[in-house]
């Protein structure tokens, strides 16, 4: 007969030190999680913070828009008020009262206008300015319409008197100075204000590549955590546990994994969500989904196939190019299919990947005009890959690239170099870097 199901059989006593190292990876993936939610969450919040500085910045941009046509209509009505109340004191001619009154109303049209687009967010200066402005034009106004009345009395004596003294002209002169101020005044608020949006955009690529590291390192720790959690299992003395125990780290991986995906899909709705109905910050938005998108094809390309037993080297370098080739990008892959074990794909997508983002901020796709070449053959059982950059200008050195320094990459590229079981080697030519590659293809 067939033997009984094994969940129907007693289990072992798991090995007290088995126990142990099943619940210890708890804590670390949830601390993991933990960094990779409030990196994700800081990224969020400058996300928000720059469409909201771009908003403002188009706020203030139409305000100040109006502000100036309203300004400029105020000193045009005068002049035009000015021009027919000479009209009329030289000829007598009332025609010339028709554009005086026009230019009154205007006048009056204009300055209503002005103080409704600047709002209540007015300062004191401007708002000094303003009664300034109010009271240089009556008075302005009320000179002319003086003169218009001693003409049309016939007072003509009277009339040129007060044409020819300082009133009008001291009134004129003041209302274009004050009219001068405002319009600096509230060219520098739309200054100010597009300077800021300027300075909260050019935080979000750094926060991007930010987030980025911090995801890989956190899932390189998670990796490291699966494995020691694999060689605890190891020494347990219950083939069962073992397996459970083995079924729960792959889990927790999985579920880190997941997580990451989930926010990442979280951010990028919100990212859309912010500029709903509005047209105007479509572009931004645009450029910030792009680069979300890109991220998560990168982040992709770091986990590899664990699933499965064999990798095609050829998808695996094209996955790591594609977020970043475009027209301007030149690239040449050669070497075709080969087949390589799933487990080369994590330390050999890490590693593609710090290539390519290096090329992007330093190399050879940091200046126009740039080559990037990508060959890779197989010898004697040996996989060889060669990576050369050609810039059309002298290639700046990364800091991980000088001597006496190691950055985050080096070490990566160290760590990965273990893993694969062979070699990799960088050097720095004048037309830009050369990083070769050997290791077995079987391992």
């Amino acid at each position: 007969m067939a033997s009984a199901p094994s969940a129907e059989r007693p289990l072992a006593e798991p090995h007290p030190r088995a126990r142990w190292w099943r619940r210890a990876p708890r804590i670390p993936t949830l601390a993991l999680f933990a960094v990779v939610a409030m990196a994700l969450l800081g990224t969020f919040t400058l996300i928000f913070a720059t469409v909201e500085a771009e908003r403002v910045q188009r706020e203030q941009a139409n305000r100040t828009s109006g502000v100036l046509a309203a300004l400029n209509g105020l000193v045009t009505a005068a002049i035009n008020g000015e021009t027919a109340q000479r009209g009329y004191f030289i000829t007598a001619d009332r025609r010339y009262l028709e554009p005086y009154y026009r230019g009154r109303a205007d006048y009056e049209r204009e300055s209503a206008a002005l103080r409704e687009r600047l709002g209540d967010e007015t300062t004191e200066q401007q708002q000094a300015l303003l009664d300034e402005i109010d009271r240089l034009g009556d008075a302005k106004w009320a000179e002319m319409g003086g003169t218009v009345k001693l003409v049309g009395q016939g007072r003509m004596v009277d009339a040129q008197v007060r044409i020819l003294s300082d009133e009008g002209k001291l009134a004129m002169d003041g209302l274009r100075s004050a009219v001068r101020r405002l319009d600096v005044m509230e060219r520098g608020h739309l200054d100010r204000a597009t300077a800021r949006a300027a300075e909260a955009e050019s935080r979000i690529v750094p926060s991007l590549a930010l987030l980025f590291v911090v995801i890989v390192f956190a899932l390189v720790l998670g990796l490291w955590q699966a494995i020691r959690t694999a060689q605890a299992e190891a020494t347990a003395a219950n083939a069962e546990v073992i397996a459970e125990a083995r079924d729960r780290a792959d889990l927790l991986a999985k579920e880190l994994n997941h997580r990451v995906k989930n926010l990442f899909a979280v951010i990028l709705a919100i990212v859309k969500m912010s500029a709903r109905g509005d047209a105007e910050a479509a572009p931004a938005v645009d450029r910030i989904a792009k680069r979300i998108h890109a991220l998560v094809t990168a982040h992709d390309v770091t986990q590899g196939s664990p699933g499965d037993s064999h990798v095609d080297l050829a998808d695996l370098v094209g996955k790591a190019l594609a977020p970043y080739r475009s027209a301007s990008e030149r690239c040449e892959v050669s070497g075709g299919s080969l087949v390589i074990p799933g487990r080369h794909a994590v330390p050999l997508g890490l590693v593609l990947h710090e290539l390519v983002t290096n090329a992007v901020k330093y190399g050879a796709w940091s200046q126009p005009g740039g080559l990037l070449t990508v060959e890779w053959r197989e010898e004697d059982g040996r996989v060889r890959v060669t990576w050369a950059e050609r810039g059309a200008a002298p290639i700046i050195v990364p800091e991980g690239g000088k001597p006496g320094r190691e950055g985050f990459g080096s070490m990566l590229i160290r760590s990965s170099e273990r893993q694969l079981g062979g070699r990799i080697a960088r050097r720095f030519e004048a037309h830009g870097i050369v990083v070769e590659m050997d290791f077995p293809r079987e391992g």
